[in-house]
């Protein structure tokens, strides 16, 4: 080998091993990919009847490999398919909460506030809960890089009053955010996670004491209220070595007399109709509808789902979510809702598409403006 050749190769590899050291240094150093389960939280997990191999384990088979395939249609799509209607390109309509009205809680009343994405305020039985409070600018471990928000929020993180307890399905950047965690944390009176999500709250400063991680089927209660987390469809991980680590769930929210449903991600499955049977029917669904496509629709419902899952969840009122504020597949921004609305006049389903920020007043009028046509 000639010298010259010789010291291109040497330095290409010393530019690839300071990068593979710095990758590697970033993803453990950094607070933002949270932390690993050890000790006595890692033996919680090993004794879930969901945990196999060092992996948890969705109910039925479930193919998350798109293949080679698939991912030659994923990245010619990205390079050359149509991408203009993937984000809004206007200012879209949002209703901003008062701080001094939020800080009161109604108790004659539930009401629900999306906040955009998968986030919700819920004001139940004189209890205020949060459920995935994402309120961060750009889904991602970056601040500078990936998925930005579409619109501004309705109360910032900073901005949020007492907080009685959050609720969390996944561990994902669009569900569980560190930006977020840290600013609500003193707010917050306790955290519900699924396993192993409370090893990441703890490295960014929540007290063990304050969390309460739990198995699929497992309730808990917290002043009068009900929490059960049930399976979902999906999978879970931060970094690049920690996929299925941690559990991923959908959320059972039983009040007095009301009863809320909370999908978190999942692909459709046979759950949600053991889900109805054993804690429906319920007065309100909060389902998962956007972020889909063929090649992941095991992990991610199409919106006519959407609508099958809340009638075997035996729902009384769908609310599509996961939708309005970030890009994160190919299809049109406003595509999910369309589709589901569309789904759900066939089949005689009540569908409330508030605008982000509304406040829903359960068993009130139901919010029906289509805020997302120009």
């Amino acid at each position: 080998m000639k010298k010259p050749l010789r010291i291109t190769l040497y330095i290409l590899g010393f530019a690839l091993l300071l990068a593979t050291v710095a990758g590697c240094s970033f993803l453990r150093l950094s607070p933002e990919f949270g932390a690993s389960a050890k000790g006595k939280r890692l033996e919680k997990l090993e004794q879930s009847p969901n945990y196999y191999r060092g992996e948890f384990q969705n109910t039925v088979e479930t193919n998350m490999d798109i293949g080679f395939k698939g991912f030659a249609a994923l990245i010619a799509t990205r390079l050359f398919g149509d991408t203009d209607n993937q984000t809004p390109d206007w200012e879209l309509p949002v209703q901003k909460i008062s701080t001094s009205k939020s800080d009161q809680v109604q108790d004659t009343a539930t009401v629900i506030t999306w906040l955009g994405h998968s986030a919700f305020m819920i004001e139940i039985d004189g209890k205020r809960l949060l459920l995935d409070p994402m309120l961060g600018e750009r889904a991602s471990p970056l601040s500078f890089l990936g998925p930005k928000r579409f619109a501004a929020l309705p109360i910032t993180a900073a901005d949020m009053p007492r907080i009685d307890a959050i609720l969390i399905s996944h561990d994902h950047y669009d569900h569980l955010d560190y930006g977020s965690v840290q600013e609500l944390a003193s707010k917050t009176t306790h955290f519900y996670v699924a396993l192993g999500v409370g090893a990441h709250l703890e490295r960014w400063g929540v007290p063990a004491k304050k969390i309460t991680e739990m198995d699929w089927w497992e309730e808990a209660t917290f002043e009068g209220l009900t929490f059960a987390a049930t399976p979902s469809r999906h999978f879970s991980g931060r970094g690049l070595t920690d996929r299925m680590k941690t559990l991923w769930t959908s959320w059972v929210i039983r009040g007095r007399q009301d009863k809320i449903f909370f999908s978190g991600d999942s692909g459709y499955f046979d759950g949600f109709a053991t889900i109805g049977e054993k804690y429906g029917p319920f007065d309100i669904t909060l389902m998962e509808c956007g972020q889909y496509n063929e090649l992941w629709s095991a992990i991610h419902m199409m919106p006519e789902q959407t609508v099958q899952a809340h009638i075997d969840l035996k729902g009384k009122v769908l609310m599509p979510i996961h939708w309005g504020a970030f890009s994160l597949a190919m299809h049109g921004w406003t595509e999910p809702v369309e589709r589901a609305t569309a789904k759900a006049q066939e089949l005689g389903v009540t569908v409330a598409t508030p605008l982000i920020g509304e406040p829903l007043i359960l068993h009130g009028e139901v919010p029906q403006q289509t805020w997302w046509r120009k």
